[in-house]
């Protein structure tokens, strides 16, 4: 079975307070993005969860890295994973897939082992939620694979275990969501009629950092409020707390979001704690880039 990961973009950031749990209360709108990864699981026969996937008699970690679409090969805990596409660093045991299976398997333990592949396009630590994206698609993917029946708001409580953006993309739906970012509520909000463009500097922004730069405060309007007025009142009224520490610590990101505006965008703004900008546009408009070759940029049809 294959799903398709889309990311998010934030329309207006607020921190609210810092909580006594050390996570801060946030408002914010969490808008589909249609940039996609792809994730595939196999369910394995074969094998059992408790002795290591061979491949050809060979224990997995011991066969050469693979090439072309399957990308380099890893066995992590009994599952075999492979990745294509961008190159996913860190540790093996922090993807939020591998995890996902994981919350699963503990709370049903006759889930077989499985082969995952993970085909990654959107960029990371970019604001994109994309990691977040895939983790919550594996929970959806191994649901339906396994036929667990979890309910969607089962499936809500399993990716807050794996992060604070996760349970979105279980809805995949426009929301406002506050708490962490956990407590969501659907709002009728179609911005389809417009053409998308986001830009990625590839400038890697700790959340840790992010949060150190700001202080929070309650804002005069709500972020709920504003995206319900036509998005020509959005420029000046619909803010990203995240925005303006970045831009003075970077400003490479001031320079891409002055380029959209300048392109004709009717809004702009960063999204999450960056780095990535995106511009919201008249679907007709014509647009002509002059950014680094380094960079990444998206336009939505």
């Amino acid at each position: 079975m294959v799903v398709f990961p889309n990311c998010k973009i934030n329309l207006g950031l607020n921190i609210l307070r810092k909580r006594t749990d050390g996570y801060h209360d946030l408002e914010t709108v969490f808008y589909p993005f249609q940039l996609r990864d792809a994730l595939e699981v196999i369910r394995d026969h074969s094998t059992v969860i408790s002795k290591q996937l061979t491949v050809n008699s060979l224990p997995l970690t011991e066969m050469p890295e693979q090439s072309g679409d399957f990308g380099k090969r890893k066995t992590v805990n009994g599952i075999q994973l492979t990745t294509s596409g961008l190159t996913i660093e860190g540790d093996p045991n922090n993807n939020l897939c591998i995890k996902a299976y994981h919350l699963l398997k503990k709370d049903f333990p006759d889930i077989s082992a499985i082969q995952m592949h993970l085909h990654k396009v959107i960029p990371m630590g970019a604001g994109l939620g994309g990691g977040s994206a895939d983790g919550a698609f594996a929970l959806k993917l191994l649901n339906d694979s396994f036929h667990l029946n979890l309910s969607k708001n089962q499936l809500i409580d399993y990716a807050l275990q794996l992060g604070s953006d996760c349970p979105f993309f279980i809805l995949n739906q426009p929301c406002v969501a506050t708490g962490r970012g956990e407590v969501m509520e659907e709002i009728a909000l179609d911005l389809s009629p417009y053409k998308f463009v986001i830009v990625n500097p590839k400038i890697h922004i700790g959340t840790g950092w992010a949060f150190s730069h700001i202080k929070p405060v309650l804002p005069a309007q709500s972020i709920k409020d504003i995206v319900q007025h036509p998005i020509t009142t959005w420029k000046d009224a619909l803010i990203n707390d995240f925005e303006l520490p970045a831009i003075n610590h970077y400003p490479e990101i001031g320079a891409i979001k002055d380029a959209l505006y300048k392109q004709g965008a009717i809004y702009s703004s960063m999204t999450g704690s960056g780095s990535t900008v995106y511009g919201i546009f008249e679907k007709e408009k014509v647009l002509k880039w002059s950014f680094p070759e380094h960079y990444f940029v998206y336009s939505s049809q």
